[in-house]
């Protein structure tokens, strides 16, 4: 059985910086394809992935290009989101997700994800 889990999220100033963590268990996952998503309350996920690694191909979406970094450990299992210069418009629910398909994943159709972590940015 896959399970997804995340950790890390927590409230933090604007201009401040945050690490998540998602283990992921169940899976080859250095096989697999990973990323990190978002979602503000009251409003849809956003559809595509914030931050995606596959093998040693790593992409960043516009907003959050040049603050964030992503990583991971294959021998930990675990994907990390190291996330600085936090503006209040990070302040969202964090999901680690992982897939096969690179194409699936970074649209949002990955068929493993966690239970997310909040993030909290204040102005």
């Amino acid at each position: 059985q896959v399970q997804v889990v995340e950790s890390g999220g927590g409230s933090v100033q604007a201009g401040g910086s945050l690490k998540l963590s998602c283990v992921v268990s169940g899976l080859a996952f250095a096989d697999y394809c990973l990323g990190w998503f978002r979602q503000v309350p009251g409003m849809e996920r956003e559809l595509g992935a914030i931050a995606g690694i596959d093998d040693d191909s790593i992409t960043y979406a516009d907003s959050v290009k040049g603050r964030f970094t992503i990583s991971k450990e294959n021998a930990k299992n675990t994907l990390y989101l190291q996330m600085d210069s936090l503006k209040a418009e990070d302040t969202a629910m964090y999901y680690c997700a992982a897939d096969d398909s690179p194409s699936a994943l970074w649209a949002g159709r990955g068929n493993y994800w966690g239970q997310g972590t909040q993030v909290t940015v204040s102005s």
